[in-house]
C-alpha cells in the first residue's frame, strides 16, 4: 500500500461491506481544544476561508436562533447531527475501526496458534494487504467476531480507551485523535454555543464511538448513534453485565441513518453534515441529508469532500477524483447534492487548516 496515495490496498472495503458483516462492531482521547470554541466577539469559524460554505453556516444558525427572524427554530428544536468518518476525521486508509480490528487480531494470535495457518487470520497475521484488500462479508464477520463479541460493554470500552491512546494513523503517523478536522471541531462547538444539540449519526459501531465521543467531540454517549450488535443481560456471576454477541442488531448506515435518528433521538434534525454515498445510495449519508431536508423551515445540509491531496487525501469518484472503496463520494451523490442545493465543502478550498496541529 502507498500510504501516501488516496487509493489504498483495500478499495474493495466499502463501509456498508463491513458495517453489514461485522454486526456493526465497527476513533480519540482529544479533548476539544480552545481553537474550537467561539472567541467572545470573534470569528467562530476562524479555520474557514470565507465563502459560501462559511456563510452558509453563519447564516443558518443566524436565522434559526434570532427570535425576529422567520425562520427562527426553538431550542428544544435545534438538533444537529454529523457523520464522524470522513466527515469529522480521516477514514483512509481504512476506517479507524476497522484498523482497530486487524490490530486486535494481531493482540490476540499468541492465544489463537491455529489463526497462522487459517484464513482470514493467517494474511492479517502475514500483513497480506492484496489478500485482505480481496476479504469477503464472510471473512470479516470472522474478524469482527472474534475482536468485538464475547464480552461485556465495559470490557470492551475498556479495549477501545487503551487502543485509542496509542494508535497512530499510517500516512501522517499521528493518533487517530490526532486527525479531527479542526473546521467540524468549530461548527459542532459554534452550534451549541447557540442552543443546538448535537449528535454523532454514524455507520460506526455505537459502543466503540462512545467510548471517545465526549473526549474528543464534546458529544456524550447518550448523543452517539450508530450500529451495534446484539448485547443480552447477564446476571449468571451475581454482578449484572451486557454480554456482547457476534450478531447484528442495527446497522446505522444509508437509510439506517434516518430511522436510527428516529428511534434514538425521536426529532428530525434541522442541520445534517456528511460526505460519503455510493453509487445506488445503499450507504453513506444521503439519506440523512434528505430525512433533514424534508422538514419545513430552516434547514442545512453539507457534505465534506475530500479534495486536498497535500494535506489530506483526494478520493471520489465525483468531480474527476480518485475512485475508492473507503468513503465513496459518488457522481450520483454530486448530482443529488447539486439537484437539493446541499452544499458541498472542498477540503482544499473551504478550510484553512484541516487539522488542530496543521497549519
Amino acid at each position: 500500500m502507498k500510504i501516501g496515495s488516496s487509493r489504498s490496498s483495500f478499495n474493495n472495503v466499502s463501509r456498508r461491506t463491513f458495517l453489514s458483516t461485522s454486526a456493526a462492531a465497527l476513533l480519540s482521547v482529544r479533548a476539544v481544544t480552545a481553537k474550537g470554541e467561539q472567541a467572545s466577539g470573534g470569528d467562530p469559524l476562524p479555520s474557514w476561508n470565507d465563502g459560501p460554505a462559511k456563510a452558509a453556516v453563519l447564516a443558518f444558525v443566524r436565522d434559526t436562533t434570532e427570535k425576529s427572524s422567520p425562520k427562527y427554530v426553538e431550542k428544544a428544536d435545534r438538533i444537529a447531527t454529523f457523520d464522524q468518518d470522513g466527515t469529522l476525521w480521516t477514514e483512509h486508509p481504512l476506517y479507524g475501526q476497522a484498523m482497530f480490528a486487524l490490530k486486535r487480531v494481531g493482540k490476540m494470535a499468541p492465544e489463537h496458534p491455529e489463526w497462522k495457518q487459517k484464513d482470514p487470520f493467517k494474511s492479517v497475521l502475514a500483513g497480506d494487504r492484496a489478500a485482505m484488500s480481496k476479504f469477503t462479508e464472510t471473512d470479516w464477520l470472522q474478524i469482527v467476531a472474534v475482536t468485538h463479541a464475547g464480552m461485556s460493554t465495559e470490557a470492551f470500552e475498556g479495549i477501545v480507551n487503551d487502543w485509542i491512546k496509542t494508535a497512530k494513523a499510517p500516512r501522517f503517523d499521528r493518533l487517530y485523535t490526532d486527525l479531527v478536522f479542526q473546521p467540524m471541531l468549530e461548527v459542532m462547538q459554534y452550534l451549541r454555543a447557540n442552543g443546538f444539540r448535537t449528535y454523532i449519526v454514524t455507520g460506526g459501531g455505537q459502543e466503540f464511538v462512545r467510548a471517545y465521543s465526549e473526549r474528543v467531540y464534546g458529544v456524550p454517549p447518550e448523543h452517539v448513534v450508530g450500529s451495534s450488535i446484539v448485547t443480552n443481560y447477564d446476571n449468571s456471576s451475581g454482578k449484572p453485565v451486557l454480554m456482547r454477541e457476534p450478531k447484528p442488531f442495527f446497522i446505522d448506515d444509508g437509510p439506517g441513518k434516518p430511522v436510527g435518528i428516529n428511534l434514538f433521538i425521536g426529532k428530525r434534525p434541522q442541520a445534517a453534515f456528511g460526505n460519503s454515498g455510493s453509487a445506488d445510495f445503499k450507504s453513506g449519508d444521503t439519506q440523512m441529508l434528505e430525512w433533514t431536508q424534508a422538514g419545513g423551515g430552516a434547514r442545512l445540509m453539507m457534505l465534506v469532500l475530500h479534495d486536498d491531496e497535500k494535506r489530506e487525501y483526494a478520493y471520489g469518484p465525483a468531480a474527476g477524483l480518485p475512485d475508492t472503496g473507503v468513503g465513496t463520494f459518488s457522481e450520483a451523490l454530486l448530482t443529488e447534492a447539486t439537484k437539493n442545493a446541499w452544499i458541498v465543502i472542498s477540503m482544499k478550498n473551504d478550510w484553512k487548516q484541516i487539522f488542530p496541529w496543521q497549519k
